[in-house]
């Protein structure tokens, strides 16, 4: 049928190597012996150290300098099997040290022969691709690393120019490294001719089936003989089928126990009516300094929310950044920026925000808009409580979330406690926040927000009619190809497997 994906074999998820590059014993340590979990290290080793892991001496040491003490699970089990030459898809939480699991192998190998393009990582969010280079440049201090961030709302030419230049590692997002690709055939998929290693980062988003014409279009560019490396927080049915179509070929480590969050991560919520969720919401941010919160991130649903708050609490004189995607990409990066650098101590923002952005200061996270996936929850709430520190987060319920919060802690397999606070000192405010909330809501009317909204949103139906996901008939169909695709795929790919 029309709406089927034909899929043809420059769309391999997993490379396909004659022989694979196993490192010699010089290059790495040996593994202990084997667990039956397949495991090469134990899995409760507190002395394993990265130097164990076989990585250089320059990356032990760097790791030592950006106060990395010692490996996380998902680095102890991911590194040595990507440097013995393996695809690796890793699933663990969220603030489990996936990146590193990554770049640090990346790095070791480039420096052993370094040229670029040497690695290019497909990430969802523009935010989340500016976070992974800064993480890339640090890891790789010592080596005067080149990496390049590719994303929308910058300049094309500009982009293409950097990319001939070949980068040793380039970060970008699906849309617009397919473009580039697609507007300069004759020089930008030779810049990848020879890339060494793919990374889909936030691996469920990347290979969710909207991005599917992008990796075409991205895999075409690459050799056959690289390393693929998917990470990601949460488990979804692609996933899942990669696991059961490249088994005895990947690596697969899975520290994923459904939607989990972390233990020091306290979880509590508060039921109120939807018409005094700003006055709550004021409430709390005045409460931060008393409750010893440095910076909160509030997660909101729509960029008309995110947007009306902003104003609100100018308004209200309480500082706070926004991060929504109507924003140019220059003040997405301003907001990101000013929040990470402490300037201000509070950032409104949607989704875009929920995956991979890791600022240790984030004490807090409030739910103003509880999200309607358990996964997104997970998402939010991990951007507190990484890396073994404590963490708070709130979520306002009202009485159109039950049913999803319900649906949460079914996921969770716990309860959220209540977060205490008098009614009476809440509610002191209100007359003060509703009149702060109709000057806002004047000031966005003013601004054409709503105009901007529909054209925006007549300019996201068109792409969505364009590739067939417009109908709800049209996605079932869609998804249903993804499985297809991945089957096909097997046969072209994976024949040598039973």
């Amino acid at each position: 049928m029309e709406d089927d994906i034909q899929v043809d074999q420059n769309f391999p998820l997993f490379s396909r190597r004659g022989k694979t590059n196993k490192a010699t014993p010089s290059q790495i340590n040996p593994a202990p012996p084997e667990t039956d979990s397949d495991d090469p290290i134990p899995t409760t080793p507190n002395h394993i150290s990265f130097s164990d892991l076989g990585l250089a001496e320059w990356a032990v040491q760097t790791c030592k300098e950006l106060g990395i003490k010692r490996p996380t699970p998902v680095q102890r089990h991911c590194i040595p099997r990507i440097l013995a030459g393996q695809d690796v898809l890793g699933l663990a939480q969220t603030g489990s040290g996936k990146t590193a699991a990554f770049a640090l192998p990346i790095l070791h190998r480039l420096a052993e022969d370094p040229y670029g393009v040497f690695a290019l990582v497909i990430t969802p969010t523009r935010e989340l691709a500016y976070q992974l280079a800064e993480q890339f440049r640090a890891l790789g201090s010592g080596l005067h690393l080149r990496c390049a961030v590719v994303v929308g709302g910058m300049d094309m030419i500009n982009q293409a120019q950097t990319l001939m230049q070949r980068p040793h590692v380039v970060i970008a997002t699906p849309g617009r490294i397919k473009v580039l690709i697609q507007e300069n055939p004759d020089d930008v998929p030779a810049v990848f001719s020879n890339t060494k290693f793919l990374v889909l980062d936030e691996a469920d988003r990347v290979l969710d089936v909207g991005f599917e014409e992008e990796l075409r279009v991205v895999f075409q560019c690459l050799p056959k003989d690289r390393q693929t490396l998917l990470f990601s927080a949460t488990m979804t049915s692609d996933l899942q089928t990669l696991m059961e179509l490249s088994a005895n070929k990947a690596y697969f480590y899975e520290a994923y126990e459904g939607f989990k969050t972390v233990e020091t991560l306290k979880q509590q919520y508060v039921f109120i009516p939807k018409n005094v969720k700003d006055v709550y919401l004021l409430y709390i941010l005045s409460k931060l300094e008393d409750m010893g919160v440095r910076s909160a991130i509030i997660f909101v649903s729509t960029c008309r929310s995110c947007q009306l708050l902003s104003l609100l609490l100018e308004e209200l004189d309480v500082e706070a950044a926004a991060l929504h995607s109507f924003k140019s990409q220059s003040l997405r990066l301003s907001a990101v920026h000013r929040f990470k650098s402490g300037q201000v101590p509070i950032l409104l923002a949607t989704d875009v925000a929920s995956r991979g952005l890791d600022i240790p200061t984030v004490d807090l996270v409030i739910n103003y808009d509880i999200p309607r996936f358990p996964r997104d929850y997970v998402h939010r709430v991990g951007r507190t409580a990484r890396a073994g520190r404590g963490g708070l987060a709130v979520s306002f319920i009202t009485q159109n979330d039950v049913d999803l919060i319900h649906e949460i802690e079914a996921e969770l397999g716990k309860q959220l406690e209540e977060f205490e606070c008098k009614e009476k000192d809440v509610l002191a405010e209100i007359t003060k926040v509703y009149k702060a909330k109709r000057v806002a809501t004047m000031k966005m009317m003013d601004e054409g927000f709503e105009e901007k909204a529909k054209a925006r949103k007549a300019q996201k139906l068109k792409a969505l009619a364009e590739k067939g996901l417009l109908k709800s008939s049209k996605k079932r169909k869609r998804k249903k190809g993804v499985s297809d695709q991945l089957v096909k795929v097997k046969k072209a790919y994976f024949h040598h497997l039973p």
